[in-house]
Formats: structure tokens, C-alpha cells, sequence
């Protein structure tokens, strides 16, 4: 009578409280001895390469305790042997846990002792003793918990076990316990005489067969897991070990399968890894979400981020995307596009040189108007409706792009919205072009972008105010007979404020010129007023005929005292009128600023090191503010600057002074003040200038020269590394930014 499947409280529900534990279950039962011993002398006459291994090639048949006694096995407690224990096992097809003492062995194992009652031949007086290794299982079994080892083993005594004979024809099953029978629904007359291939069906993974059948071919043992067929075509996942039984000759003569019903562990193992998958796949996209959006912050300008937005975007949505900013107004002002496909290259140029196909775009303009997330959602591109709203050129460029599915996600910034962001994809299936996670992450990727880039166009706008507001501080130099001027303010190329420093020339009363160069801590508007007030502080103190130390002494006495402006570095001199021989003295004070340069017309530099104290609004540390002087001859130039000249974070100041002393000294001396000006600011920049920067230089004409001034700053836009003008060259002021 057939044998129904497994209860929920037999053999399937014992197995699983055992072998999922396992961490390697293939090594546990692969690395498990199967011994052959005669019922009736309990002497071992067989055993699989494991069970040979474990007694180091002791030849067979030998009593029980001859092996146990090779193999090192013991049983806890030492009051039964392991030969009665494993003999115990035999006779009672029941399991015990034993110890083992060799070398390279588990320390523990459990022992299966199982009856062949029922087999062919001469195996109808044998049984199977099973040792399998626990030390593949996750929990370690210390000594105090033996008996749930044991336990173990008494499940285990209810595994599957199958014995099938290589020597005929396609290895057929020559015995099966009852185990298998519940566990597989089969009866003994249903298999015996067969191949277990019957187990097998249409979800039954062939590769994991040919591993199985190469294994036995060559002889070995082997593990595996595979989806295998109850008789009434219930799947279950089976856990198979075969080990080959060999004679006296090394010849295979059986083959002893162990099966064990891992259904259960299986489905686990693939919900966690689903689990898992499900999780790295949402940690990638919120890592890829964040990589675009700092990008983004980190430009610091609308424009270069309108830019790089699809760029960042076209490789992982659609296939190909565009971005389109308004004004305030809700006029369009930028068009940016990219294509997945590098190739589409043209096609892009043409879609960001002709603006038509987006801003008369009838899902653009709703949403720019409406700002509702109900656009958000994927559509299918209306391609019949193009041809009225596009020109030739741009229609055939987002045909050959592909128009299948799109989405327009707003970019939001804090008082509305400020653009869309486009995702178009050739395919026409709009759930297979935007799957739910890929529509939910484009539209978080615009409320995002669209932060990032409201937060450039605020900080432009306020950086353009600054910069107005320090542009209007800084003086339109006049001309000083006898000298030669050119100055430079460049704002950083990094960073997100404008800074305090200034350049100032200012001819005096008694003839004498000051000039001064200075930097304001901090880099805000705020600043920028403290550097107004600081120049013209200096200004007025200058022209009321004080010497270099008394302008600087009265002034730090006034930012400390009414505190009227933030702590600031500078260097202020005073240039004598020229002497009969056309040399003017200067005297100077360097309030914790870099010494000036002197380039001689000789081709020499000197650093102007002299009269340091402290910044001014700093307390003094000397009774009075120090003054140096020197001698300003025909023909040399006086070089001041603030920090943005010199200062990168990949290079030590002492790096970058030494090397502003060698490109000083390369400077061909008979240059004019600008074109100085711009061989040193050449030498020195690096497309990373961290700081904003100020340069001034002074040069003494010659007499033979011209007797009229020379002023030079620099004009937006112009290009400093072509200007060279011959001395007594005037041109206009003018600042870069």
C-alpha cells in the first residue's frame, strides 16, 4: 500500500531542526564516514575514503573496537566504550554522540547506526554506521551540552537513507528505509530496481545533476541541493550526500545516499537574499541620489549645474533627459540636455541650440504653472502632436534621441519652482521604461536638484552683491606723477562668499604717495563693508601728513576702540617725491601681512621684511608700531599682495613664497607696471585659487622714460597674459571677476 508524504510532526519536521543549523551543510555530511558492519560480529567489513582517512588506512574487516580505537573515538562520562556505544547504535538503528581525539578530526560527532533488514544478499545481515562531523554547525557544542548532541543524533536516526548497486545496469536503488518512503511518497515496490532519478522534474537544475554524476563516475563523494518531486508532484528541496562503498580490490560496489528535506532553510536562505538584494539595491539609490546632488552643491553656479544635471542623470534613467530653468518671471533662460548614448552627441547640441520642442511642451507648461506632482507621473509621449510644436531639426533630433515614455518632475526651489527636469526613454511600455522605484527616485532627484540649484542662484545673487558692493569700495586709482600702477581683484575661484581685500593708491597734499594692500577676516558682505571702512580710514589719516607707522597706529587704535570693523592684515607705505636722481625713499608697516617685493631694475628681488606687528584691531605687542624704509629706485617696482596670490591647500606657504620669489626674479624688469602685474599673477595661478586675491605694483619710471603716470587695472574679461604695453602706456581701471 503506497505510504503517504511526511506529517508536519515526523521526520521532515525533525530533519530541519538539524541541518539548518549547519553554516556549510555540504562540508558536515561530505566530510561524514559511512561504515558497512556485520550485524552479527559487529565487525567492520566497509567503509567510504572518510571512514579510511579517520583510521589511518587500517585494513578491513577489523572488530568495531579496533577502529574506534585507531579512529580515537570516546564517549563523555567514560562509563561505556565507543565500540558498546557504536555496537548500541548498530543493533538499536538508533544514534549516539561520540568524541573524537585524532588529529585534523572534528572534535565531536554523531553516530547513525542504521539497519539494511530487507536488502539483497549478503547486505541483509549489514548495517550502516553514519558518522558525520559537528563542527560545520553554527552553534559550538561544548562539553556541558552533550546531550543536545545526542539529541542530534536521535534526529538524525530518522534521515533518508538509500543504497543502490553500480554493478548493474544505471545504478538502480537496491534499498530504501522507511524514512525515505514518508519523506518522498513513495513505497519500496515504486523504487527498488529504479535510478532516484525519478525524484527529478522540470524545475530540477541539470547542472546540479552532471556535478552529481561526475562525482560518482570519478568515484568520490559528493553534496548537493536540488529540487526534487514527491510521487504526487509536491517540489521539495533535497539535500543529498552520496559516498561510494568500496571492496577489498578499491572498487565501488555501492553507493549510500543520505537525504534530508531542506524546503524550508531553502526558502529562507532566498527570502533573506531577496532581503538583502532589496536592500543594496535602496542603498545604491540613495547613494547615487546623493552623489548627484553633491555634484551639484558643490559647483556653487546655476549654469554649470544646469549643465551637469543630465549629465548625471542620462546614465541611469530614460534614455536621454534635459533640464530647463526660468527667471523669476517664469521666462525660460537655460536649456541643457545629455543622452545616455555618447553617439547622440549632435542630436543634443541641436535640442540645446533650438528651444521650441521644450518650452512649447504642453506637460512643460503645466507643470511650470501648476507645480502639481499628479505630472509626475510617467506618460507616453504624444509623437503625433511634435511635428506642430518643433522644427524640422529639433523633431528629427528627438526622433533619432527616442520617444517613447517620458516624465517631468519639477525642480523646486524655496519660493516655487524653478525648472523642470525632463526624463524621456525610447521604450513605449511606460512601466517597463519607469518602474516604480525608478519613478519614485527621479522625482526625489528633483525636489533635490532643484534645492541645489536655487541655492547657486541665491548664492550668485548675493555674490554679485557683494562683489558690487566691494567693486564700488575699490578706487578708481589716480594718476601720481612719476609712477607707474597696475592692480588686480580677483574673487576666489572656490568658496561661496566674497572677501574683505582692497588695493589703494593715493596721491598726498605734501607729494607724497600712500599705498596700501590689505585682506579683512572673513568672507562676506560683511566684510566687505569692514574693508570699505578700513580704506578710508587709512585715506583720511594718510592725508592728514602722519608717517607709515603713525596711519597704522591711529587706525588700530580706532578698530579697537570703537570696533568698527573686523580684525584685518595689511601693508601700508608712503613713497617719497623723487630726488634729483629719481630715487624716492618709502617707508612702510606690515600690520601681520606678507612682506612686498621689491624687484630691482637690476633684475634682483628683495623681500620687504621689515616693521611686522600685530593685525590690525589686535592688541600690540610692542610699545609702538614699528617702520622700515628703503630705497625706491628708478626702474624697480614695488610688489604688494594678499594671501589668494599664494595659498593652496596641496602646498605649504613656504612652498608657494619661495616660489613667487623665482618667478619675481624672472620677470623681465623692464616691463611696465601691468605687464609685472600679469607674468606674476600667471606664474601663480593654477585654476584653484582658494582666496580672494589682490596685486598692486608701483613702478618708478625712469626719467628717461616719460614723466607722465601710468595706470592700469584690469578689465572684466580681458586677458591679462596678453597685455604688455610699453611704458607710459595709460589704460582703464578695471577689476576682474
Amino acid at each position: 500500500m503506497p505510504q503517504s508524504p511526511s506529517s508536519p510532526t515526523d521526520i521532515t519536521t525533525l530533519a530541519r531542526d538539524l541541518l539548518p543549523a549547519a553554516h556549510d551543510p555540504e562540508k558536515v555530511v561530505t566530510g561524514g564516514a559511512v561504515l558497512l558492519v556485520d550485524t552479527r560480529t559487529h565487525d567492520i567489513v566497509d567503509t567510504n575514503p572518510v571512514g579510511a582517512r579517520m583510521v589511518g588506512g587500517l585494513e578491513l574487516p577489523t572488530s568495531l573496537s579496533t577502529w574506534c580505537a585507531a579512529a580515537g573515538l570516546s564517549v563523555q562520562g567514560g562509563e561505556t566504550s565507543a565500540s558498546e556505544a557504536l555496537a548500541g547504535a548498530v543493533d538499536g538503528s538508533s544514534g549516539v554522540a561520540v568524541l573524537s581525539a585524532r588529529h585534523n578530526t572534528p572534535d565531536d560527532l554523531w553516530a547513525v547506526g542504521v539497519s539494511l533488514a530487507g536488502a539483497p544478499g549478503t547486505l541483509a545481515n549489514r548495517a550502516m554506521l553514519v558518522l558525520l562531523p559537528g563542527t560545520g554547525l553554527t552553534e559550538a557544542v561544548p562539553a556541558s551540552e552533550f546531550d543536545g548532541l545526542q539529541r542530534r543524533a536521535a534526529v538524525a536516526s530518522h534521515l533518508s537513507f538509500t543504497i543502490s548497486d553500480p554493478s548493474l545496469p544505471d545504478d538502480p536503488l537496491i534499498w530504501v528505509n522507511p524514512a525515505f518512503c514518508r519523506v518522498t511518497g513513495y513505497t519500496t515496490d515504486d523504487v527498488l530496481g529504479h535510478n532516484c532519478r525519478f525524484l527529478q522534474g522540470e524545475g530540477t537544475d541539470r547542472d546540479t545533476v552532471d556535478r552529481i554524476r561526475a562525482a560518482l563516475a570519478a568515484g568520490e563523494a559528493v553534496g548537493e541541493t536540488l529540487l526534487n518531486y514527491r510521487k504526487d508532484g509536491t517540489p521539495f528541496w533535497n539535500q543529498v550526500v552520496v559516498s561510494p562503498i568500496h571492496d577489498d580490490e578499491g572498487n565501488v560496489t555501492h553507493h549510500v545516499g543520505i537525504q534530508t528535506d531542506v524546503t524550508d532553510r531553502v526558502h529562507a536562505d532566498r527570502l533573506q537574499a531577496l532581503e538583502l538584494d532589496a536592500a543594496n539595491r535602496q542603498t545604491d539609490r540613495l547613494r547615487l541620489l546623493a552623489s548627484i546632488t553633491q555634484e551639484l552643491v558643490d559647483l556653487f553656479d546655476e549654469e554649470s549645474g544646469a549643465a551637469v544635471l543630465p549629465a548625471l542623470v542620462a546614465p541611469h534613467f530614460g534614455s536621454w533627459c534635459a533640464v530647463l530653468l526660468v527667471d523669476e518671471s517664469g521666462t525660460p533662460r537655460i536649456v541643457h540636455a545629455a543622452a545616455r548614448d555618447p553617439q547622440r552627441a549632435d542630436d543634443i547640441s541641436a535640442l540645446e541650440r533650438s528651444h521650441r520642442w521644450i518650452v512649447e511642451s504642453p506637460t512643460v507648461l503645466k507643470v511650470l504653472q501648476t507645480g502639481t506632482d499628479e505630472i509626475s507621473e510617467p506618460f507616453p509621449v504624444d509623437v503625433d502632436s511634435l511635428p506642430a510644436r518643433t522644427d524640422p531639426a529639433e523633431l528629427a533630433a528627438l526622433r533619432r534621441l527616442g520617444l517613447g515614455s517620458a516624465m517631468v518632475v519639477p525642480l523646486r526651489g524655496r519660493a516655487g519652482d524653478i525648472g523642470v527636469l525632463i526624463v524621456v526613454s525610447e521604450n513605449g511600455d511606460v512601466g517597463a521604461a519607469f518602474p516604480p522605484a525608478d519613478a519614485r527616485d527621479i522625482v526625489a532627484l528633483g525636489a533635490r536638484a532643484g534645492l541645489a540649484l536655487d541655492n547657486a542662484r541665491l548664492y550668485r545673487r548675493e555674490q554679485q552683491t557683494a562683489l558690487t558692493l566691494q567693486h564700488s569700495m575699490l578706487p578708481e586709482i589716480v594718476e601720481a606723477p612719476g609712477l607707474d600702477c597696475a592692480a588686480l581683484y580677483e574673487p576666489a575661484s572656490v568658496g561661496a562668499d566674497v572677501g574683505g581685500d582692497w588695493y589703494d593708491v593715493v596721491p598726498l597734499p605734501d607729494g607724497r604717495v600712500a599705498m596700501s594692500v590689505g585682506d579683512v577676516v572673513g568672507h562676506d558682505i560683511r566684510a566687505a563693508a569692514s574693508m570699505g571702512q578700513l580704506r578710508s580710514v587709512l585715506r583720511s589719516e594718510a592725508w592728514s601728513g602722519l608717517s607709515a607707522h603713525e596711519v597704522v597706529g591711529g587706525i588700530d587704535d580706532l578698530v579697537r576702540g570703537l570696533q568698527m570693523a573686523d580684525m584685518a592684515t595689511c601693508v601700508f607705505a608712503i613713497l617719497d617725491p623723487p630726488d634729483d636722481a629719481g630715487n624716492r625713499r618709502i617707508t612702510y608697516t606690515r600690520a601681520g601681512h606678507h612682506a612686498p617685493l621689491l624687484l630691482h631694475s637690476r633684475g634682483e628681488v628683495e623681500k620687504l621684511e621689515g616693521a611686522l606687528t600685530t593685525p590690525v584691531g589686535a592688541p600690540l605687542l610692542t610699545e609702538s608700531v614699528p617702520e622700515a624704509s628703503t630705497v625706491l629706485h628708478p626702474g624697480d617696482s614695488l610688489v604688494l599682495f594678499t594671501d589668494g596670490l599664494i595659498e593652496r591647500r596641496d602646498r605649504s606657504l613656504r612652498t608657494q613664497l619661495a616660489e613667487l620669489l623665482w618667478c619675481a626674479g624672472e620677470v623681465d624688469p623692464d616691463l611696465d607696471a601691468a605687464g609685472i602685474r600679469d607674468a606674476i599673477v600667471e606664474a601663480c595661478a593654477d585654476g584653484t585659487q582658494e582666496d580672494d586675491t589682490c596685486i598692486l605694483v608701483v613702478r618708478n619710471i625712469p626719467a628717461e622714460s616719460s614723466g607722465e603716470a601710468d595706470v592700469e587695472l584690469v578689465d572684466p574679461g580681458e586677458d591679462r597674459t596678453g597685455s604688455r604695453r610699453a611704458p607710459g602706456q595709460s589704460c582703464r581701471p578695471a577689476h576682474q571677476d
